[in-house]
């Protein structure tokens, strides 16, 4: 990094009452940005991920990664949180062949899924995390080093009681933006209203980004829809995209 970068302050605690969970005395649980689900991982998928996944699955440790070594050149990054099923990652990846993705997930069948895209699709710039995306940033990812992150869909936690599960919230950005470059993007999208309004409120709380578009935006043309929005769309679903940027 060269000197005019800005020093950086310390990292907040990315600490918080675990669902279901007491924790520790004096040892609070950090937020978890997944829900384990279980699922049915298919022969092709199995396939993927035996033959495929370990050419294309970055294994976590607690240490930052060469992203240069992995992806065998110095490009933009972007990561992706949760990237479900992984057809609306891999469309984007292939639309922008200039720009390496990070993609993070936990649930094995959309590793599986997303594995054999890259495969159909002859992606080089798309690699995988299999881990909790709180921990990946925390260990593997320098600071002031990605380009962009996608959060699209997360989980909304519908109940008022469930809330304080929700990942965006002030702790969590204040510490993602540690990651992010100065000119970055973060890019959020949600088909339910009231997470939308709430994702805006943490978002502008955070002196450091700014709404490009001063509200929400249309689905931009580089967000390809996915099957999960198309399905709500035909049943009358809106959805809210929110992108910010940088100092």
């Amino acid at each position: 990094m060269s000197s005019s970068v800005p020093e950086l302050q310390p990292e907040p605690t990315l600490h918080a009452p675990e669902a279901g969970q007491a924790g520790r005395p004096g040892q609070p649980q950090r937020i978890r940005s997944f829900v384990t689900r279980s699922g049915r991982v298919g022969p092709g998928q199995q396939r993927a991920l035996r033959d495929l996944g370990p050419r294309f699955i970055v294994p976590f440790r607690q240490e930052q990664v060469d992203w240069v070594e992995v992806f065998g050149r110095d490009c933009p990054r972007v990561l992706e949180i949760g990237f479900g099923m992984g057809a609306a990652t891999a469309a984007i990846a292939q639309a922008r062949p200039d720009t390496d993705f990070i993609g993070v997930e936990v649930h094995e069948p959309g590793v599986g899924a997303l594995l054999k895209l890259i495969d159909e699709k002859a992606l080089t710039n798309l690699h995988i995390a299999q881990h909790d995306a709180v921990e990946v940033l925390q260990h593997m990812v320098a600071p002031l080093s990605l380009a962009g992150v996608h959060i699209f869909f997360p989980d909304p936690w519908h109940k008022k009681r469930h809330h304080k599960r929700r990942l965006i919230q002030t702790d969590f950005i204040r510490f993602l933006v540690t990651r992010m470059a100065p000119g970055s993007y973060v890019h959020c999208a949600t088909d339910w209203e009231p997470y939308a309004r709430q994702i805006m409120q943490v978002l502008d709380s955070e002196k450091s980004l700014s709404n490009i578009y001063e509200s929400f935006s249309k689905r931009p043309n580089f967000r390809p829809a996915t099957k999960y929005e198309n399905r709500g769309t035909a049943l009358g679903h809106k959805v809210w995209d929110l992108i910010y940027a940088r100092a």
